[in-house]
């Protein structure tokens, strides 16, 4: 990931349109009158140079012939000219030392094999230079806060606070023309094309600091680099609306899957748990998403999906109530204090229920009235007002009325002003006043749900997981050893006794399974069990038991020997080519007040492992009930998967069934989770039937697949696990052994607690000035990383449990990994130990290791102890010109 040199793509000082044309129709004529068009209108203040090799004067204004005749280098580049000059072209603007081209021109990757070299040899042009490319094949880039157009589009765009970003060039034209026509206006609008260099992940990187930006919109059809996008996607949805459209929802055709769990495993579902891991708002059209960026540019999100609705007419209000009950959404149930003052302000008819119907003639001063009777009720988290033309009060008038009643503080409002050239006056007034206006109830509701799910994405990015219930240690080695013997017998799929190993070695429960070679060695492993028992024949050529006619259940020990060799005969005539491993004999398990669930890991060619949880059994497909959620998963996150399936309402019980342990599944998904993160050979496992009741789980059934793997382990995953590679004992000079570790967001309650703990001088050390309380959302954003671009390290005891921290130290790397900003907290207990020095060469270390050039941070003046260290280190240490009481110090490491 990178933003080295966007700044010379979006804020550049001077522009060169190579095959810039006087002929109006070519794309180079057309680029080059949308840049002339800013100057003319004197938005942009830099130069714009045109290179032609044809002429010597184009519109009025000097030609050069080469880029090597330009009287410098320009920021960026725009090139127009014929496929096979681009890579000789972006060399000599890389050598005069041009920062960023955009390349307009098509013919490259999107053609085949020659195109694909064709692109690639740009990309050798660039590289020696750092020189950005945007494209080729892409429809240019528009920064209208600045007046640039450097884009073939058929108009420019409208200044405002809007980064939108598209794969298509069809796309953003289209979406500059709706933008347009509705007044809502850009900070910038780049068409990405063949995404050869610059791409999503840069972008998401670039505007996420960008001040000028408040909400970021995607148009994709497809994204590279998975782990490149999840992480700059999780970063800048933290600080802002990221709000993406993915085309492509539904391929012409599934993919071949040999499991149950890679057949539910749908491309466009992973691509769901993903946006939603990140904590991106996912909707399906252009319409769509601009509603989502102006309500969410708007109006702050609600802290719940409560809804009052106030009308001027009980037929639209019914309306608004239908919609927002199909969307999700809940009707608020009104205090009787509520419904008592209502009372007092309404016409005797009105109906004393929310949706509130004021009555058709309700003047603007009943609107004012109602609504701030509405904000004071602590069950309502927003308020959807919903106005139908009347020959008594004007649309306008009474918007005029709602937005009165906004000066007072209260619950979000989102409007619906149903007509005609009336009510689009009254919208606009809305729009100008900061408050979401839509001509239906329908969308006005489909906004709040934008509201309601984007608060609901940004809260699981702050939640908290609890700390893991079962700290014993998985058994690595055993499962890969199994692993082992399996791809050295050149067998993909282990059997079902093997994968139950697998399973029981990371401590999930498994319904005890032996293997027999025969009838009558089933018949004795069965005579053990003492009851009844299922036997399933082991193949490595039948993966689908059930449908084999490979499975019998509810077999009596007495009846054993015939029942095997009855299922062994079956087999040998339906399918004489399976070879036969042997018969799994297993206890009947305990089924009542049970449900059957499934668990299981698919691998998707562009986010890797995925885990998937749903109603399980032998219509698994049918059923099609499933939630799909990436590793690693903690417990928070495992919940949420099954909360997003049908059959969780089942599971927390109704009448005489008791609730299921859900808290035994989602520990079980973790441990499911931890699994894939150590085996990287593991590509597929299907447990399933899971029995899930009200004492916790156990597996039936599973299967495992399995490939050989080369590299390492974790560049698999798109989201990095916790590095425990990085845990290091640390001693303290009293004896005591702590342990310094990557932090984990189960860390936030012991980062609370250790800033209790701080005195205020300690306080003032670490934060520059006086902080009275750290709020969970804080610890949450403290503890949960990106250990890909961040990392922090706690000193906790293994005695006490790891409960407190004692000791943290912090680098915050930019987008390109070149620098990083330091901190370092030891809580005062710890002082005169040597314990921050330690830390600061264990960062320095660290930073060296990823590559990291150069350290920095701002010490107080006074803060002596850790200004000694930065110099014992070789820091550089100078005194801020702009405030003297504050120390900036770096050191560079290569």
């Amino acid at each position: 990931m990178s933003i080295r040199n966007l700044d010379a793509l979006f804020k550049p000082k001077s522009i060169a349109v190579i095959g810039g044309s006087p002929k109006p129709h070519s794309v180079g004529g057309v680029v080059l009158r949308n840049l002339i068009a800013g100057e003319y209108e004197s938005r942009f203040r830099g130069r714009v140079w045109i290179v032609n090799r044809g002429y010597d004067e184009v519109l009025g204004r000097m030609c050069y012939r080469k880029v090597a005749d330009l009287p410098a280098a320009p920021d960026l580049a725009v090139i127009a000219t014929p496929a096979p000059t681009v890579p000789q072209l972006v060399r000599e603007l890389g050598e005069l030392g041009a920062r960023a081209a955009i390349i307009i021109t098509a013919g490259f990757a999107e053609t085949g094999e020659e195109g694909r070299e064709l692109q690639q040899a740009i990309l050798d042009a660039a590289r020696p230079y750092t020189m950005r490319i945007v494209g080729p094949n892409c429809l240019g880039m528009l920064a209208p806060r600045l007046g640039i157009n450097a884009s073939f589009a058929p108009e420019g765009a409208l200044k405002g606070g809007l980064a939108f970003v598209s794969q298509s060039g069809a796309i953003l034209t289209s979406m500059l023309d709706w933008a347009n026509t509705r007044g809502v206006g850009f900070s910038a609008l780049l068409s990405l094309g063949n995404m050869a260099d610059v791409d999503g992940g840069d972008l998401l990187d670039y505007f996420a600091i960008d001040p000028s930006t408040r909400a970021v919109l995607i148009y994709t059809e497809g994204l590279r680099h998975a782990r490149k996008f999840m992480s700059a996607a999780r970063g800048c949805a933290r600080s802002k609306p990221v709000i993406i459209v993915k085309s492509g929802r539904h391929p012409a055709a599934a993919r071949a899957a040999s499991s149950h769990t890679a057949a539910l495993a749908g491309a466009d579902d992973v691509h769901d748990a993903a946006f939603r891991r990140a904590g991106m708002l996912r909707v399906k059209t252009l319409e769509e998403m601009f509603d989502a960026a102006e309500v969410l540019a708007t109006s702050r999100p609600p802290s719940g999906r409560r809804v009052a609705v106030l009308s001027n007419g009980d037929g639209v209000g019914v309306m608004a109530a239908d919609a927002l009950l199909d969307e999700g959404a809940k009707l608020a149930q009104l205090s009787s204090q509520t419904i008592a003052a209502l009372g007092e302000v309404l016409p005797t008819g009105w109906s004393r229920d929310n949706p509130v119907d004021i009555i058709g003639d309700a003047p603007p001063e009943r609107f004012t009235s109602t609504l701030e009777i509405l904000r004071r009720d602590p069950g309502v988290d927003v308020v959807l007002v919903v106005h139908s033309p009347t020959a008594i009060t004007s649309s306008e008038a009474a918007a005029d009325a709602v937005i009165a009643a906004m000066k007072q503080p209260g619950p979000p409002i989102i409007t619906a002003w149903l007509g005609g050239n009336d009510a689009a006056r009254a919208r606009n007034r809305f729009t100008a006043a900061g408050i979401p206006s839509y001509a239906t109830p329908e969308q006005a509701i489909r906004a709040f749900m934008y509201l309601f799910r984007f608060r609901r994405n940004q809260e699981q990015l702050m939640e908290t997981p609890p700390s893991i219930i079962e700290e014993v240690e998985p058994d690595t080695a055993a499962v890969r050893a199994i692993v082992r013997r399996a791809l050295e017998e050149n067998r993909e799929w282990l059997d079902e006794i093997e994968s139950k190993q697998v399973l029981a070695a990371y401590h999930i429960p498994v319904v005890p399974s032996v293997r027999a070679m025969n009838a009558e060695e089933a018949a004795a492993r069965a005579a053990e069990f003492g009851g009844p028992v299922a036997l399933k024949l082991l193949s490595r050529d039948i993966q689908h038991k059930t449908e084999a006619g490979a499975v019998k259940l509810d077999v009596e020990p007495r009846s054993v020997l015939l029942a095997a060799q009855d299922l062994l005969d079956h087999v040998r005539q339906r399918h004489p080519e399976a070879r036969i491993d042997g018969i799994s004999v297993q206890p009947m398990a305990e089924r009542r007040n049970a449900w059957e669930v499934f668990a299981g890991i698919a691998c998707d060619p562009l986010f890797g492992p995925v885990l998937l949880f749903g109603e399980g059994g032998e219509a698994v497909e049918v059923l099609s009930d499933r939630a799909i959620g990436l590793p690693p998963l903690n417990a928070k996150l495992a919940m949420q998967m099954i909360k997003r399936t049908r059959v969780n309402r089942r599971l927390r019980g109704y009448r005489s069934r008791p609730p299921a342990d859900r808290d035994a599944m989602a520990q079980t998904l973790v441990k499911l989770s931890q699994l894939v993160i150590d085996i990287p050979e593991l590509v597929e496992l299907d447990a399933n039937p899971i029995l899930l009741g009200p004492h916790g789980v156990v597996t039936l059934d599973a299967r495992i697949r399995v490939r050989p793997f080369h590299g390492e382990p974790s560049r698999r995953l798109c989201i990095r696990p916790y590095p425990r590679e990085l845990e290091t004992p640390f001693e303290l000079p009293d004896g005591r052994r702590m342990l310094l570790r990557p932090i984990r967001p189960e860390d936030a309650p012991a980062l609370q607690r250790a800033f209790d703990r701080m005195s205020p001088e300690e306080i003032r050390n670490r934060f520059l000035g006086p902080v009275k309380v750290l709020s969970h959302a804080q610890a949450a954003r403290y503890s949960q990383l990106d250990y890909d671009r961040d990392m922090a390290f706690a000193l906790v005891d293994p005695a006490e449990g790891e409960r407190e921290i004692h000791a943290i130290a912090r680098l915050s790397a930019d987008a390109d990994n070149r620098e990083a900003e330091y901190a370092i907290l030891v809580l005062r207990h710890l002082a005169g130990q040597g314990v921050g020095t330690r830390l600061m060469r264990h960062l320095i270390e660290y930073a060296r290791s990823h590559g990291i050039e150069r350290i920095y941070g701002t010490v107080l003046a006074d803060n002596r102890a850790m200004l000694t260290v930065c110099r014992k280190l070789g820091f550089r240490l100078r005194r801020d010109l702009e405030d003297p009481s504050l120390v900036e110090v770096d050191i560079r490491l290569r």
